[in-house]
């Protein structure tokens, strides 16, 4: 009988009894959150692991725990830098892998920022777009012919792709007020839309791609919030739960939330989640861009994997970063 995963089941959950050790892993924003334990669950099956982060002390102390996973269970662990803030940093990584030439399995593109201040990347694009969205476009685009035949690109996006599309006229903000979740929306549908056109460029050999939502989880991401305004979200969700007679919101764990990232990179089937979104380990149904939804309800909008709308911003994300792929 197929196993049946959903909001609760744990990284553990997903891939018990699973044997990785054929499988060579790329997992980015391993400093922290989701990343770490994204990392740690897949060099314990065994999973050569390779773990990008900006600042490489800190993601030293905080994967301590995934080289010991690795080396009791077969594995391997591996730190790269990487600054997705800085196009400079994002090639010389990409050139030091395609150097190598060992090639990847499953790339999961884990690291992010979100609601943070105004503010630019070192190439000056507006701080969150410019983190989660352009410095995965030229790394992933750049180790592209790194993915193994058969092998997945997974894009962590977020619900918080309802705040906005993207805004392909002005998207730094440079006529917009800045709004840091509208600016935080436009970069997760930017996530979802390169998954689309990733996975339509790169099926034939083989390759496919899909975007994650992992789900609520208390990490270092919501660094930026105010606490005060984190309760007042919850208690908004708690009101629209109770309107619908539904549970109260309950964050998830960080295995949880780590769960459908490694669930769509080595467990569902291929065909089912590429050019696709996933939560809680399965994937989501379209909704209309005018459904009301709540933050505790599934399903992703229209125009984040409008197949259109992904060729629109690979093509503005190549002119903004004078790079094409």
């Amino acid at each position: 009988m197929k196993d049946i995963f959903g909001a609760t089941s744990t990284t553990e959950d997903v891939l018990s009894g699973l044997d990785l050790h054929s499988k060579r892993i790329l997992v980015t924003g391993v400093s922290a959150g989701l990343g770490v334990e994204t990392a740690r669950s897949l060099a314990a099956h065994g999973a050569q692991v390779v773990g990008a982060a900006r600042d490489l002390k800190k993601a030293e102390s905080a994967t301590a725990e995934v080289s010991k996973e690795a080396a009791a269970h077969g594995g391997s662990f591996k730190l790269v830098e990487l600054d997705l803030a800085s196009l400079a940093s994002v090639r010389a990584s990409a050139d030091g892998l395609l150097a190598k030439g060992d090639l990847f399995d499953v790339v999961i593109a884990n690291a992010g920022v979100m609601a943070t201040p105004f503010g630019h990347t070192a190439d000056g694009f507006e701080t969150q777009f410019g983190t989660n969205h352009l410095g995965h476009f030229v790394f992933v685009n750049r180790i592209a012919p790194l993915f193994r035949a058969g092998g997945r690109l997974i894009n962590l996006s977020s619900a918080g792709h309802r705040f906005s599309n993207v805004d392909f006229e002005d998207p730094n903000f440079e006529h917009t007020p800045y709004d840091p979740f509208v600016s935080y929306g436009r970069s997760k549908t930017a996530n979802i839309l390169f998954a689309v056109a990733f996975d339509q460029r790169h099926r034939e050999r083989g390759v496919r791609a899909a975007a994650v939502h992992p789900g609520g989880i208390q990490t270092e991401l919501a660094r930026h919030m105010d606490p005060s305004q984190l309760q007042a979200m919850v208690e908004q969700i708690n009101q629209q739960a109770a309107a619908e007679g539904k549970e109260p919101f309950k964050f998830k764990t960080i295995p949880q939330g780590a769960a459908t990232s490694v669930w769509a990179g080595v467990v569902a089937a291929v065909d089912e989640i590429g050019g696709r979104y996933c939560e809680n380990c399965h994937v989501s149904d379209v909704v209309r861009d005018d459904a009301v939804l709540g933050l505790m309800n599934e399903g992703v909008r229209g125009y984040a994997v409008d197949p259109k709308n992904a060729e629109a911003l690979w093509a503005k994300s190549e002119e903004l970063v004078e790079e094409h792929f």
